[in-house]
């Protein structure tokens, strides 16, 4: 008469197990959306500071927003070999002390701003140091999630903790441009060096997760397992690095008021497809999953485009400028 009865008692534990996982998976993601909180301030701030204070053009502009992001992919295996050997607590911790490192090289560059040259060799040097602390405190909370969830969670693992991050970026650029009107760069610095710091009080309470002793892989080996999804997303972030880099710039040459609403509305696209992804599990075959998604880009891109083209020829907006 029992038998009957494992079947929804064993389909009952598995569909708890997404909730179970994604509820001890909120301390990592509060961490992780309060340490990207920093990076959603500048993305609207830091073109417009580099072009219009500083004086620097176009090219100048794409290289201080790039280089956090090249400081970044060239750390991150450095960041996973400290997760798996230090453990991913340390990774973390690590990360945000870089952060509020970064914000105060930031700081030191306004002191300078009487020598422009000197004031942007500062402050790539700090976003540099942002890049590798991003580095660490993603891959530190993807590591951690892991850990906590287990293996068979890694795909949730990850969603989740990237949609906190997209989504503390989200945030991050409405208030990251209050703080460049009320206070100017100064106080998007001082806020970069505060907030890294007070995370670092929600991190050092948690227990951390145990080290996994294992027999690492080679270089190569691991290489060769990744290469083509990472160069299919490296492709697919050229897009999102151009929107980062000059959106900021493109709002303000077109008039666009609030700037901050073209990485507000890139962030919370992805939050929003993401538990759509997540709902579908397995069911969808991932090739089939990247090629909507490129689809969508592409979209995305020529759109993007063709807005920058108005900006530049539309007679409408040259009559309104005019006036």
């Amino acid at each position: 008469m029992l038998m009957p009865l494992k079947p929804a008692i064993q389909e009952t534990t598995a569909a708890s197990q997404p909730r179970g996982a994604v509820a001890s998976l909120l301390p990592i993601m509060a961490v992780v959306a309060l340490s990207f909180l920093i990076i959603g301030f500048v993305l609207p701030v830091l073109p417009l500071y580099v072009h219009l204070e500083l004086g620097f053009g176009a090219f100048m502009v794409g290289l201080v927003t790039g280089s956090q992001f090249l400081a970044a992919v060239l750390s991150r295996v450095w960041a996973g070999h400290v997760a798996d050997r230090l453990g991913p607590k340390r990774a973390v911790l690590g990360g945000l002390l870089a952060a509020a490192a970064s914000g105060g090289l930031c700081l030191l560059s306004l002191a300078v701003t009487a020598r422009p040259w000197l004031s942007i060799s500062v402050l790539l040097a700090g976003r540099t140091i942002l890049g590798a602390a991003e580095s660490f405190i993603i891959t530190g909370a993807a590591a951690w999630g892991l850990a906590i969830s287990g293996p068979q969670q890694a795909g949730r693992v990850i969603a989740w903790v990237g949609m906190a991050m997209f989504a503390a970026m989200a945030l991050g650029a409405p208030l990251g441009m209050a703080l460049y009107t009320a206070g100017g760069f100064a106080a998007v610095a001082i806020a970069t060096v505060i907030i890294p710091l007070l995370t670092l009080l929600v991190v050092a309470p948690l227990p951390p997760a145990a080290v996994l002793k294992a027999v690492p892989s080679g270089l190569l080996q691991v290489v060769s397992a990744v290469w083509l999804p990472g160069f299919g997303a490296a492709l697919s972030s050229v897009g999102y690095g151009a929107v980062l880099a000059f959106g900021a710039l493109l709002a303000h040459e077109g008039g666009w008021s609030p700037v901050w609403l073209i990485f507000t509305a890139f962030a919370c696209a992805l939050v929003a497809v993401v538990p759509a992804v997540l709902q579908r599990g397995g069911a969808v075959p991932v090739g089939a999953i990247a090629v909507v998604a490129g689809a969508v880009a592409v979209t995305g891109l020529i759109t993007s485009a063709l807005a920058a083209a108005l900006v530049r020829r539309s007679p409408l907006l040259a009559a309104l400028r005019s006036e």
